[in-house]
């Protein structure tokens, strides 16, 4: 192969993303070159821009990644679900690889942890093969990642966001157990909430509260599932905790969620619980997010903490399969409200990084 393809490259955190060519060179066995068609960015994509998150420079953000595949290396033929791949399919994939011995993937059905682990969109750019995130012409897919062939019925809009938010919202509310009849409160109302509120919903949660200071995000929640929401910007921690509780009866909600990365609704949330309940966090991906709890609380309310890092392969074929089944009940394209080239990806992350759009896409 002679050809390059365009990267969008930050050098250092908060420095200009400028579009650079890099060669793309054939695949080896077990690898898979795809042409973008479409990235979306996450709200940890601003935060390693921003410096909140580590990441290597300079490099290619971009995990929630679709495109088209065209280059199959030896060893490669089947999908997670053991569907034919060939050249010209539509896929997405896990965002992160891992390959080679794991004690935690074999012993501990933990793939999500294993030693050596590497996310796309988190790698050097100038290693090879260079492309390894999605803003970008092409990314390669290397060996220890999950490929997943997308319904031609299955809008890019709607496929994006599949192997980063939908799948980390179902593995946070599988974490959650979510019983049928139960009441769910999601603190913030980002991608992940969003989703949150669908998927509670789909499993069977009776009630979902929303909370989120930003209008326009809790009445698109409501429009995904949410029965209720709360302003959290016009009341203070104490009034918050009573309102919940009051609209949860007969002791509080079965359920709270945390997916927006603030460390200090922890608390809150905990308050907010009945005798028995639990208590998930699945936003708090930036390090030194420090809470304080009162671990008699804890004891003494029978409360279940869990954290929830990354998502197991399986939780991206459930994504997919929760789409497929309620793209007629819940408005999933819309969630993607903008499109920006390559060269537009500054404005893009600016506009995302003020919550003026909900989902940004970057089509190259």
């Amino acid at each position: 192969m002679n050809k390059t393809g365009r990267a969008v490259v930050y050098d250092a955190p908060n420095t200009p993303f400028e579009v650079r060519e890099y060669p793309v060179r054939d695949v080896r066995a077990g690898e898979v070159l795809v042409r973008i068609t479409m990235s979306t960015i996450c709200r940890s994509d601003i935060h390693s821009y921003s410096g909140h998150r580590p990441n290597p420079c300079p490099g290619i953000l971009g995990h929630e990644i679709i495109g088209v595949i065209e280059q199959i290396g030896d060893g490669i033929e089947n999908d997670m679900r053991g569907d034919r791949l060939a050249i010209g399919d539509r896929v997405t994939w896990t965002e992160y690889f891992a390959d080679g011995e794991s004690y935690y993937r074999d012993v501990h059905d933990m793939p999500q942890k294993s030693p050596g682990l590497r996310k796309y969109g988190h790698d050097l750019v100038e290693d090879d093969p260079h492309f390894l995130g999605g803003f970008a012409d092409y990314c390669y897919i290397l060996p220890g990642t999950g490929i997943l062939k997308l319904p031609d019925e299955l809008s890019d809009e709607e496929a994006t966001p599949l192997n980063c938010g939908v799948a980390t919202m179902i593995s946070v509310t599988e974490a959650a157990a979510i019983g049928m009849g139960e009441t769910v409160v999601i603190q913030g109302l980002g991608l992940l909430g969003i989703y949150g509120c669908a998927i509670a919903k789909a499993r069977g949660a009776a009630r979902v509260i929303a909370l989120d200071a930003v209008p326009s995000r809790r009445e698109i929640a409501m429009r995904f599932g949410a029965d209720l929401t709360f302003d959290v910007s016009s009341m203070s921690e104490d009034d918050l905790v009573k309102a919940v509780r009051d609209a949860s009866p007969p002791d509080g909600p079965d359920v709270v969620m945390e997916v927006c990365g603030v460390a200090s609704v922890v608390p809150v949330g905990i308050h907010m619980l009945r005798i028995g309940g639990r208590y998930v966090i699945g936003g708090l991906v930036n390090p030194n997010a420090h809470f304080t709890l009162d671990g008699n609380e804890l004891l003494r309310k029978w409360i279940t903490l869990r954290g929830i890092h990354n998502y197991h392969p399986r939780h991206l074929i459930q994504a997919l399969d929760f789409v497929m089944a309620n793209r007629d009940r819940f408005p999933f394209k819309e969630i993607v409200d903008s499109h920006f080239g390559l060269d537009q990806l500054g404005e893009a992350f600016a506009k995302a990084a003020n919550h003026s759009v909900l989902r940004a896409a970057i089509v190259p």
